[in-house]
């Protein structure tokens, strides 16, 4: 049963990732409030987890012509993979306390960013 859970969190988290909400926002709560997967262990599974969507996602962007090449994709590529690396180290050496923090904090972050940027329509 927990399998089946676990694909689900995957798919879920997997399906928002495509849609440019990020996979990791559902994928890392779900794995540590849902399932019990410690912090550490959740967020190296976001990270790796997150190269085969973002690969996927490149694709798709760059079928229906909505990828710039001209400003240098193959360094963005190589600078969000290098980032990637890096986060995870640092997260290797951060306890599991202070990456739960440093994540709620992260998820409060995008929701204000959301909600600053969210046009209101006025009802008729």
């Amino acid at each position: 049963m927990s399998f089946i859970l676990y694909m689900l969190a995957g798919f879920f988290s997997g399906f928002l990732g495509g849609m440019g909400m990020g996979g990791g926002t559902v994928l890392i709560p779900a794995l540590t409030i849902l399932l019990g997967v410690e912090q550490h262990v959740a967020q190296a599974t976001n990270l790796i987890a997150f190269l085969p969507m973002a690969a996927f996602s490149l694709k798709v962007h760059s079928d229906r012509g909505l990828l710039k090449t001209d400003v240098g994709v193959w360094w963005l590529v190589a600078a969000d993979t290098l980032s990637s690396v890096l986060g995870g180290f640092a997260a290797a050496l951060l306890p599991s306390e202070i990456l739960r923090k440093l994540f709620g904090i992260f998820l409060v972050f995008l929701a204000v960013k959301g909600l600053a940027t969210l046009k209101l329509t006025p009802s008729k």
